[in-house]
């Protein structure tokens, strides 16, 4: 329309949404934000825009951006505690959590920083939780089960935030991830080799460096070294079960006596009759 010689508009509202807005929709969309901008994009305002609603309807769904930071966590976290078979056997089912959560972490780089700022994330306690039960089974000593899961965690975590910290730096820089590694193999070969001999060496292999490969090589490692507890607690008990049992094996378990196979009864005793008949003959 026209007015006063200029042509104004009339300021146009956004379109209300028509679906129904639930925790679920809320946190699929921040999750959307902080994969794309990361957690300074995750905003009050961003969410409502994308979701076209208001700050009510999403304060009615989570409490406060903490609430929903944590929330998103354990919905990247959860699809992986949750798809573990349940018949997998305890080492090839660790190897699979890791490389799950590095591969999670790597690619949600905001879900490992929450993780690492908070111990009493239910994202973390299920992550501790489902390490330690695979440990269990695999017959680590009760007294080396803390500290083994919380190394495998500090790993797990460590090592994939420090990749995914990587990742966001090369992408920042605008370098092709082949043109980083030759440059800095580069560098490394021009270094002191009587001082770092070890470095020229992993130089000479670093444009076929395989970060995933690498981090569960290192958790191969890792259990390595808890089988190796497993041996000592065994060494340990071998004495005893040599001077009790004579081997070092433990023993079998008995095995369950069957319906066909009565329990052993002892024999009633005689009647008076019975020992009557006895002495007469």
């Amino acid at each position: 329309m026209w007015q006063n010689g200029f042509m104004t508009t009339k300021a146009r509202r956004a379109p209300r949404r028509t679906e129904a807005l639930s925790r679920e929709v809320i946190v699929q969309a921040a999750t959307e934000i902080l994969d794309a901008g990361g957690e300074d994009a995750l905003t009050l305002r961003a969410l409502t825009v994308r979701l076209a609603t208001g700050y009510g309807a999403i304060y009615h769904h989570v409490a406060d951006r903490d609430d929903l930071l944590a929330a998103a966590t354990d919905h990247i976290i959860a699809r992986i505690v949750t798809d573990l078979a349940a018949d997998a056997k305890p080492r090839p089912a660790l190897r699979s959590v890791a490389a799950g959560l590095f591969d999670a972490i790597v690619a949600h780089p905001w879900a490992g920083a929450q993780l690492n700022r908070d111990p009493l994330r239910p994202a973390l306690l299920d992550i501790y939780e489902i390490i330690s039960r695979q440990l269990q089974a695999l017959d680590v000593p009760q007294r080396a089960l803390s500290d083994s899961a919380g190394v495998l965690v500090s790993y797990i975590l460590g090592v994939a935030g420090q990749n995914a910290a990587n990742a966001r730096a090369l992408a920042s820089s605008k370098m092709d991830r082949s043109a980083f590694l030759a440059a800095v193999a580069a560098r490394w070969a021009q270094l002191d080799p009587a001082r770092y001999p070890s470095v020229h060496q992993a130089g000479t292999n670093l444009l076929e460096h395989d970060d995933r490969v690498q981090f569960l090589a290192g958790i191969d490692l890792i259990l390595a070294g808890i089988e190796t507890l497993k041996r000592a607690a065994r060494d340990q008990l071998c004495p005893l079960r040599r001077r009790f049992t004579g081997s070092c094996l433990p023993r079998p378990a008995r095995r369950r006596r069957s319906a066909a196979c009565p329990p052993f009864s002892a024999p009633r005793p005689l009647t008076n009759e019975q020992h009557a008949r006895r002495w007469a003959h």
